[in-house]
């Protein structure tokens, strides 16, 4: 079965990643996906670099992120330049290794993916896991985690759909607002109602 792992930001879905990993599941992961294809030597490196100049990289060969950040946050167009390059590499390297995986024996494949609705792509896996938290938790968290203060903190949560749209959509949800215990147990239980566990 190839599970889609989603939420929203400082859901705590890469806390439940590292729990299904622990239980011995596979995972693509979409961020680590979305660096490794930016890699120096890489073809999408190379398409960056052929639009955007090679200004954008660090001295080192590898990209400058806060740099091509800053352009693309303040002009639209060139984001979606960047996203056309981008968003196929990553979907060709998630599908890559999540069919390495299959073909390796693995029976289960889970694909972490933070803007699984967003990017519409339900259809890359068979059930939806998404991970849940109340608005109050989850702007808690997140203005902890990352130091930001509470106007930016709701720009960040109302740049993603919200969670109650999310929750319609998946095959199960996680509510994560109480213990790690409680959402291992809530976990457990949901992978062992698949045929998982």
């Amino acid at each position: 079965m190839i599970i889609g792992l989603t939420g929203s930001i400082a859901s705590g879905k890469s806390t439940v990643a590292k729990m299904m990993t622990a239980l011995g599941l596979p995972i693509v992961d979409a961020d680590v996906v979305a660096r490794d294809v930016v890699e120096p030597g890489t073809e999408t490196l190379a398409l960056i670099v052929q639009n955007f100049g090679a200004d954008i990289l660090l001295e080192d060969g590898n990209l400058n992120r806060p740099k091509l950040g800053d352009i693309i946050f303040h002009e639209p167009a060139k984001r979606k330049i960047l996203n056309d390059i981008m968003h196929p590499a990553i979907r060709q390297e998630m599908l890559r290794q999540r069919d390495a995986y299959i073909e390796a024996g693995q029976k289960h494949v889970v694909m972490d993916i933070p803007l699984l609705f967003e990017s519409k792509l339900e259809h890359f896996v068979e059930r939806i896991l998404v991970v849940s938290v109340s608005e109050e938790v989850q702007l808690r968290r997140l203005m902890e985690r990352n130091q930001l203060s509470k106007e930016d903190a709701l720009a960040r949560m109302h740049s993603q759909l919200p969670m109650s749209v999310k929750e319609k959509s998946a095959h199960a949800v996680i509510y994560n607002n109480e213990n790690l215990q409680q959402t291992e147990e809530q976990l457990k239980k949901i992978l062992t109602h698949w045929g998982v566990l």
